[in-house]
């Protein structure tokens, strides 16, 4: 990289200090949502939305709870113009809703802007010009008095047609390319604007500062926007607003330490759809407040369900590590972190905790549509025994123990090795059945009967090889008496060294089972796994299916 030198500071500081913003912890309320979905989101699109996909979109805005929702630039174009035309005269806008419509400062388009709005029951007119640098010398050639007079000449007009249009409408001024302009001027050319509409507590007016072009750290943004809410004229009757873009990455960011600097409300796109690399994402900056236990004002509990609808409408693609909406956002494949989730959910569960604290999880999946089956345990070639544990116990009730979780861990990981791919629950639960289930290729036991005494005597019926054969042995239970029978009739020299058994739910219909590790003469183990609606049957079958996988017979 050999031209850094030409990238020098586009962005001012204020004329003095403003920090009074770091001292704030977290952001304490939710801001005033506006979704640009339909404006800078649809203009964004390969293929923009057809009419009825828009208003579909629309609906979808406003029930995860959107009350101002813009919808686009009437004036631009007869697409734009007849789908606020649609939402007015199909009274598809909610009474508490507020649609929000762009216009230049040009007395034909503000015209047919309120023609596009006639009727309309809430809505916010947006009037912007630019003011940067670059845009005053470049573009337009003009003078800060020429640039002033572009946007004071949109607001006198923009009251004379409020005042002779049906309809209740609120108005709104952005200082287009506020980041590259001298926050001084941004504040005259505000306030000049603020002095001809003359907000009141019931008629307050909205100006919106946007990061058009992202030029600066975050924190510059924030001191912006604090000198900004103390110099703007009627500030209590002023709606600051902010509407960053991503360019540098930051526009969450931006918009966090712009609301601790004193902004009322945000516009941003649902999954940060917007032009260049996208405006904020407003899933993200609801649910990152909703972490920290602010109620966000939008409802996000079924994000699967609206990523699908956005996929569908936008013909974009929400990325699988988009913060909280990404398909693999809570993905563990890695082992360690796999068994600190299953501990911290199991921990959770025994202390009936209602605190979210469980590592690597920032957020209850639950709250958000998504589930800890197939979301959070995900398992390949890294996973380990206690992701693969807790998958098997929370998916199927087998509950292992611990060396044999182990030994079954290395197994699965082998097999997702072998053919390189990620493996289903369905996939893992097949593999621990071939693996250890009520085995009986080589031995198998057709029939027990016992006899209590002093001890438990039993005659056992087995197979052995496709050999039918009966032995007898004694022991102080049924599996001690069948395990010793087994031993003594084969020959077989083993240790039963791990016997453990838990309910299972399968079908509805409670079965057992139970897990048995032998250890063989050379030290190594060998394990088995038996379920049956009867306990003994199940630790029989386990018994049978440990010394299958031995190398004793």
């Amino acid at each position: 990289m050999k031209f850094a030198d030409k990238y020098k500071r586009r962005y001012f500081m204020p004329p003095y200090p403003c920090l009074e913003w770091t001292k704030r912890e977290y952001i304490e309320k939710p801001p005033v949502w506006c979704s640009v979905d339909l404006r800078d989101g649809n203009q964004a699109l390969i293929i923009p939305m057809s009419l009825e996909e828009k208003l579909e979109f629309f609906t979808y805005l406003v029930n995860v709870g959107f009350k101002e929702i813009e919808v686009g630039f009437p004036a631009a174009s007869d697409t734009e113009y007849e789908f606020c035309r649609a939402l007015i005269e199909r009274d598809l806008i909610p009474d508490d809703v507020a649609i929000q419509v762009l216009t230049q400062s040009r007395e034909h388009i503000i015209k047919k802007t309120f023609e596009a709005l006639e009727g309309c029951k809430n809505a916010i007119v947006h009037l912007y010009n630019s003011t940067s640098v670059a845009q005053r010398e470049q573009v337009f050639r003009k003078s800060k008095e020429e640039i002033i007079e572009i946007a004071t000449s949109g607001a006198k007009l923009m009251n004379e047609f409020k005042a002779n249009t049906k309809g209740n409408f609120r108005f709104e001024y952005s200082p287009e390319s506020f980041t590259g302009t001298e926050p001084e001027f941004a504040a005259e050319i505000c306030n000049a604007v603020i002095d001809i509409w003359k907000p009141t507590p019931d008629n307050k007016v909205i100006i919106n500062l946007p990061v058009t072009v992202a030029e600066s750290m975050s924190h510059v943004y924030a001191s912006q926007i604090e000198y900004m809410c103390k110099e703007l004229h009627d500030r209590e009757n002023i709606v600051v607003s902010l509407h960053p873009h991503n360019d540098r990455g930051c526009a969450v960011a931006d918009t966090e330490l712009g609301l601790l600097a004193g902004a009322d409300r945000v516009e941003g796109t649902l999954f940060g759809n917007g032009e260049r690399t996208g405006n904020v994402d407003i899933i993200t900056l609801a649910l990152n407040m909703y972490t920290h236990g602010v109620e966000p004002n939008l409802d996000f509990s079924n994000l699967p369900e609206l990523t699908q609808n956005y996929e569908r409408l936008t013909r974009m693609r929400v990325y699988e590590r988009m913060p909280y909406s990404g398909a693999l956002v809570f993905a563990a494949f890695s082992g360690s972190h796999q068994d600190a989730i299953a501990k911290g959910m199991k921990y959770r569960e025994e202390k009936n905790l209602t605190q979210w604290n469980v590592p690597y999880i920032p957020i209850d999946p639950h709250d958000l549509g998504r589930e800890y089956e197939g979301d959070v345990i995900r398992i390949n070639s890294q996973s380990g025994k206690g992701g693969i544990g807790y998958l098997m116990e929370q998916n199927y009730g087998i509950v292992m123990p611990p060396k044999m979780r182990e030994h079954f861990g290395y197994t699965v990981k082998g097999v997702s090795d072998r053919a390189h791919k990620e493996l289903k629950p369905a996939e893992v639960y097949e593999i621990f059945e071939k693996t250890y289930v009520n085995l009986k290729n080589k031995l198998e036991v057709t029939e027990a009967h016992y006899t209590q005494g002093e001890q438990i005597s039993t005659e056992v019926t087995v197979k052995i090889h496709g050999e039918t054969r009966k032995l007898r042995g004694t022991g102080n239970g049924r599996l001690d008496a069948v395990s010793n029978a087994i031993k003594d009739g084969l020959g077989l020299d083993y240790t039963l060294s791990v016997f453990t058994e838990n309910a299972v739910e399968v079908s509805s219909k409670s079965k057992a089972a139970s897990y048995i590790g032998i250890t063989l003469p050379n030290g190594s183990a060998s394990w088995g796994v038996g379920i049956d609606n009867d306990i003994i049957n199940s630790s029989i079958k386990a018994l049978v299916s440990a010394i299958n996988n031995s190398n004793l017979i």
